[in-house]
């Protein structure tokens, strides 16, 4: 796997702003990041590419996907949707061929999408912890012949949320689901002051700085590599110990 969280050459994709990149991409905090990094090396980031999971997910981001479009629009590249069947990720016996499984329409699409193209050199992913996830990802990149570009693996938690600040974005946590978080997050923006309590709350409760555990789901409505902010009319959802964000109505910014 390709880790570039340092600015060393060491650290960079090969034949960089050589061939045609895509992005998995949810809307969210990383993969919104592994995408900015590689736009911002040169890479040549010519589709992004987000699942829309009809119920939960072991492998995908599932909340607010379809603003993914908006997301798409502000930034300024072309999106190719995919709509796979309800994964049964409720009921689930065996978790290793669950991931399998839930990957296959991705790595179809990917395959269509690698003749459209002439061709995909590499794939962005902004996994950080998940072993799970990312050896499946990194596995499907080989079979495509396409190199993996994972910014935020295996960085420093803290230091990566101070870097997306640092640099811009506008974070919303849109899903909560881990003690300490209550339903005063749900919509928060994701700043210094919440970082710190994150951080307080990690020591508490365990829930992990950028929700890697599923602690909690987010947003980006604004960034350097967006032309627009998104605009969001929402209400919140709580059932008492998790919640959401329901958005009703989303739109760029004029």
């Amino acid at each position: 796997m390709t880790d570039s969280g340092s600015d060393s050459g060491s650290d960079s994709p090969r034949d960089e702003g050589a061939g045609a990149w895509v992005s998995l991409f949810s809307g969210g905090k990383d993969s919104s990041w592994a995408l900015y990094r590689a736009l911002e090396r040169g890479l040549l980031v010519e589709r992004l590419v987000t699942v829309h999971p009809t119920g939960d997910s072991y492998m995908y981001h599932v909340p607010a996907t379809r603003l993914a479009a908006l997301a798409a629009k502000s930034i300024g590249i072309e999106l190719l949707e995919v709509e796979p069947e309800d994964f049964g990720a409720d009921d689930v016996v065996d978790a290793g061929a669950q991931g399998d499984a839930e990957l296959e329409p991705l790595e179809r699409a990917l395959e269509l999408l690698d003749t459209e193209i002439g061709g995909i050199a590499g794939v962005t992913a902004g996994a950080v912890e998940s072993e799970y996830q990312t050896s499946r990802i990194e596995a499907m990149c080989e079979r495509l012949d396409a190199e993996l570009f994972a910014p935020l693996w295996q960085r420093d938690p803290r230091a990566l949320a101070d870097a997306m600040l640092d640099a811009g974005f506008e974070i919303r946590i849109i899903r909560v689901a881990a003690g300490g978080l209550d339903e005063s997050w749900l919509g928060r923006t994701l700043d210094a002051d919440a970082l710190d309590e994150l951080e307080a709350l990690n020591d508490r409760y365990g829930v992990h700085i950028l929700g890697e555990g599923g602690e909690f789901e987010t947003l980006v409505v604004d960034g350097p590599h967006m032309d627009r902010r998104i605009e969001l009319d929402s209400e919140t959802e709580w059932d008492g110990s998790r919640g959401t964000l329901r958005i009703e109505d989303a739109w760029l910014a004029e």
